[in-house]
């Protein structure tokens, strides 16, 4: 009889202990299927934050605004938006990763975390070079529309002026530097191409705005030779020569090898 009972006790206690972790288990798949819209804000938003952290970018978004249209107004709510915008770069959708950082902008800023949200519109608007593919492509970031390259020079620096002790600040540097010498170096091939076609005019116009706008950047040496060579064709040689001088100085370009400097770009 006794240890009948102990054996009865035993089992209960096994029985039990079963009973309190299959409670556990049963609690832990409700609450990763739990509905989105029955979930509380805190839940909502660690679910969308595990996702993101995961790389699962579109579940992100989804669970993002769900937050966002449940409970529009909170900490969770503004760091939502910012988390979006980080999830669409990652989707390389552009567009809208932009739109929700200029919208965090607009709405918060004043926020900690601003700074954060104009280095992510900045990303989205950088246009790095084509990676593994870009000895197959014939332009180069300097080549292609400089659109989003502008916006990109115009966030990143607002961005370095505004916060200057950000974590992203240093990043965004870098970038300004990269975009500061293509920027530049798409004027000097504007310039070449108006005057590969005749404009003289306007390729001086050009190559002047990337003395101008650039100064101190390798595409000058490029942007004076083809002023240069515009005042020649138009046979202005007073100017061509001052022009001449102006490179020279800068340059320290050898006599015998002027020749060759003035047409090693065409």
């Amino acid at each position: 009889m006794r240890l009948t009972a102990k054996l009865q006790s035993i089992v209960l206690m096994c029985a039990a202990s079963i009973v309190l972790s299959g409670c556990g288990w049963f609690g832990d798949r409700f609450s990763k299927t739990e509905e989105p819209q029955k979930m509380s804000v805190e839940s909502l938003y660690k679910r969308a934050k595990d996702a993101l952290t995961a790389g699962s970018y579109t579940e992100a978004i989804k669970l993002y605004e769900t937050l966002e249209s449940r409970f529009p107004y909170g900490v969770q709510s503004q760091q939502a938006i910012i988390d979006t915008a980080y999830a669409h770069y990652r989707l390389g959708e552009r567009a809208q990763a932009i739109a929700a950082a200029d919208r965090f902008i607009k709405l918060y800023p004043n926020h900690e975390n601003v700074d954060y949200a104009y280095f992510v519109k900045g990303l989205a608007n950088f246009i790095e070079d084509l990676g593994l593919l870009s000895f197959i492509a014939t332009q180069d970031l300097s080549e292609r529309d400089q659109k989003s390259a502008r916006e990109a020079y115009t966030t990143f620096k607002t961005l370095a002026e505004k916060f200057p002790q950000s974590r992203y600040t240093a990043d965004s540097r870098l970038r300004l530097r990269y975009l500061v010498n293509a920027l530049s170096k798409n004027e000097s091939h504007i310039a070449r191409y108006y005057y590969n076609r005749g404009a003289y005019q306007a390729a001086i116009n050009r190559a002047q705005a990337c003395l101008t706008n650039f100064p101190n950047t390798p595409a000058n040496e490029e942007a004076l030779n083809v002023i240069v060579q515009s005042y020649r064709a138009m046979g202005n040689t007073q100017l061509a020569a001052d022009t001449e001088r102006i490179y020279m100085s800068t340059y320290k370009t050898d006599a015998t090898d002027r020749n060759a400097a003035w047409w090693k770009f065409w």
